[in-house]
């Protein structure tokens, strides 16, 4: 039986689907970021506005020299957040799933994102409703048929079950895993806060966080964990961008992760992520949103 990923490529018109973190990434969505806002009420340290824009435009540009064909979507004034477009959706294999928020700032950003999609050619099939909440960086597809999704304070178990039920009509398992607490729902814990597959059988782990049932998954499936340590955990070493399988982004400052990841046959390439990425929390698959993996 053809992959779901092969028979969207066969299309030849359609070129949007989402069912792997590592499958070739032949077009993303990224916003420019808002350079002006509250950054402090957004849980940001204030980033040097030039840079930041900078920076951002640097690593679009490093997306593109690596084969993906990258849609920029314009800033959105004040909503300092904006710049991290994976959170607000999910892109399936049909099309895009619009998720409700529980970050106050933030909630606006689903069907403004929405639009975006609609722009790309790619169809809007579900939004989350009632009391159901979710931020796209907690969740993680296993391989084209299985999504884990991070319990968190960003997404309730209401999410999970909609989520499961509209992912159920294009084959999908969903399989669950509860997050630590942490440091609380104060500071944003994703699921891809520690754990980011470069490849069906390579992920890079910060173990510490890691949910005991989720390392159990990747042992039995034979995924080879990279560990990450605590210092480069806080710089975004954990949070790690394919391209393609075992091609990867990552924010520049993490030596020891590059390392490892380049002695497991990774070709690595490195941004400067100080404002845009270190300041805000958010790495590399933070700022992308991936409309075709193929």
């Amino acid at each position: 039986m053809d992959s779901v990923q092969t028979q969207i490529a066969r299309t030849g018109t359609v070129n949007f689907g989402v069912r792997s973190m590592s499958a070739p990434l032949r077009r993303v969505l990224v916003r420019r970021p808002s350079v002006a806002g509250d950054f402090a009420a957004a849980d940001w340290r204030t980033p040097d506005p030039a840079l930041l824009a900078s920076q951002h435009e640097d690593f679009a540009a490093l997306l593109a020299t690596l084969g993906a064909e990258v849609e920029v979507a314009e800033p959105l004034d004040g909503l300092v957040d904006s710049v991290y477009a994976r959170d607000p959706a999910l892109v399936t294999g049909r099309g895009a799933i619009l998720f409700q928020m529980t970050k106050p700032v933030r909630q606006p950003e689903p069907e403004l994102l929405g639009v975006e999609f609609e722009r790309a050619g790619v169809p809007v099939i579900g939004r989350l409703t009632g009391d159901a909440v979710a931020d796209g960086g907690d969740f993680s597809w296993l391989d084209e048929r299985t999504l884990v999704i991070g319990r968190s304070y960003r997404t309730n178990a209401p999410a999970v079950a909609q989520l499961r039920a509209l992912l159920a009509e294009e084959g999908v398992t969903v399989v669950s895993v509860d997050l630590p607490h942490a440091t609380g729902p104060g500071h944003v814990l994703h699921l891809m806060s520690f754990i980011s597959p470069v490849a069906d059988d390579l992920a890079v782990v910060y173990p510490p966080l890691a949910p005991v049932s989720l390392m159990q998954t990747l042992a039995e499936r034979g995924v080879t964990v990279v560990p990450v340590d605590d210092a480069e955990y806080l710089t975004m070493g954990c949070n790690v961008l394919a391209v393609r399988p075992r091609v990867v982004v990552m924010v520049d400052g993490n030596p020891r992760t590059r390392a490892a990841l380049e002695a497991h046959g990774c070709e690595t390439h490195v941004y400067a992520g100080s404002e845009v990425s270190v300041k805000g929390d958010g790495g590399p698959t933070c700022l992308t949103a991936p409309l075709w993996r193929a």
